[in-house]
């Protein structure tokens, strides 16, 4: 597989893409070391940039930035945390593979949740300018579409009719997922603990 006529196609043409992918044999490693490894760096790398060497304004604060060691650290925090949230995610649709009349499969479970994260991956590069963060939000809501396209494929073999409510459930467990490791992180590097005004 090539890395970045993967990535075009997923975010270009991700109808087309979903049905090459259902055909590929690949391993849950290879998913993750070939591909979800790589790009979930994009946003660490870019936030390490971003709030370590460029800073950002904070209203009644002024110009702040992180240290760059606790740059560093933030960086790799936020790629395990990347990491684990799409590893967890494959684990969660392959187990709620039975209730929505789906066959597990844990490969194409990972298919799903890796190549689904491909545009909110990209779209970190974004973080360089911290305040454009916001447009990786959108990349996201991309990414929730290509989502229910990987359902749809069918790559989990799953009904038509119960394809949305299988997505509604994933979506639900993105969100919770997201929000929690959003909290662990903000909670580790609090603003009044690590940031310095310039």
């Amino acid at each position: 597989m090539d890395l970045v006529s993967r990535v075009q196609a997923i975010v270009l043409k991700p109808k087309d893409e979903w049905a090459k992918i259902k055909a590929e044999t690949t391993t849950v490693a290879e998913l993750f070391t070939s591909y979800a490894c790589i790009l979930a760096a994009i946003p660490a790398i870019a936030q390490f940039i971003g709030f370590g060497l460029i800073g950002f304004r904070v209203p009644f604060v002024g110009w702040i930035r992180l240290g760059l060691g606790t740059a560093l650290l933030r960086a790799i925090v936020a790629y395990i945390f990347s990491l684990i949230s799409v590893y967890l995610l494959a684990l969660i649709i392959n187990a709620l593979a039975p209730t929505f009349s789906s066959t597990q499969n844990m490969t194409n479970a990972m298919k799903i949740a890796v190549y689904s994260m491909t545009p909110m991956w990209v779209a970190g590069v974004l973080y360089i300018i911290p305040f454009l963060g916001i447009l990786v939000i959108i990349a996201g809501l991309y990414g929730l579409y290509i989502l229910y396209l990987g359902f749809a494929a069918p790559l989990m073999d799953t009904p038509k009719e119960k394809v949305m409510g299988y997505l509604i459930l994933s979506i639900v467990v993105v969100v919770v997922l997201s929000i929690i490791f959003g909290v662990i992180l903000g909670a580790i590097f609090a603003v009044g603990g690590v940031y310095r005004p310039l």
